[in-house]
């Protein structure tokens, strides 16, 4: 029998505003809201994500940060 999904932790998050159109995207594309859709992919973490990949984005994403926010 599969686990009942209930949404009980709302955390405050921060997104860049393109980082919330694609995950207002991915969300509508696979029927789910951003809750729900947010729930898949941390769920399914391992199975979504290429971890080299990742690995290498997360790397660039952080040494151009400070850049970003400016």
């Amino acid at each position: 029998m599969p686990k009942r999904l209930r949404l009980t932790r709302r955390p405050n998050l921060a997104m860049s505003e393109d980082a919330f159109r694609r995950m207002r995207k991915l969300s509508e594309d696979a029927g789910l809201d951003e809750g729900e859709f947010l729930s898949f992919l941390f769920e399914n973490w391992k199975s979504v994500i290429n971890e080299e990949n990742f690995v290498a984005r997360i790397r660039i994403f952080n040494s151009e940060l400070e850049e970003r926010k400016r």
